[in-house]
């Protein structure tokens, strides 16, 4: 799962460690292409304009030998290839960390995402649309 490991405090947690079919479909898919030593796969839809429970923006974090020697393009060509078909059809953002092991024993985290700032959430005039000067 995408989330930490650990004692469950309360039915909320419970609720946000359940993985769903789409998550489920992108996490397999990088396994099986990329056979990462670590895969973090988190769904960040609950921080976006979506409906609760939707599964449409994703971040991932892959650590695999796949990347050694290849420009970050590449690294970012090689997921986008293996979940090309959940990109065209459910996901609608996805956000790529590609580390080789080396660069991941050297600093085994990425940052947080930034809180978003598009669409209708933050913009009164709904999406796209921006208030007059």
């Amino acid at each position: 799962m995408s989330w930490a490991t650990g004692p469950v405090r309360s039915s909320v947690s419970l609720a946000r460690r359940m993985e769903g079919p789409v998550e489920t479909a992108l996490r397999s898919r990088l396994q099986r292409a990329l056979a990462p030593s670590h895969l973090e796969v988190v769904n960040e839809s609950g921080q976006h304009a979506v409906p609760p429970g939707s599964e449409t923006h994703f971040k991932v974090v892959v650590v695999s030998g796949s990347f050694e020697g290849l420009p970050l393009i590449q690294r970012h060509r090689l997921v986008h290839s293996s979940v090309q078909d959940l990109l065209a059809s459910d996901i609608h953002a996805l956000s790529i960390h590609a580390k080789t092991p080396e660069q991941w024993a050297q600093q085994p985290r990425v940052d947080p995402s930034p809180p978003c700032l598009g669409g209708s959430k933050h913009d009164p005039l709904g999406p796209g649309k921006r208030t007059p000067p």
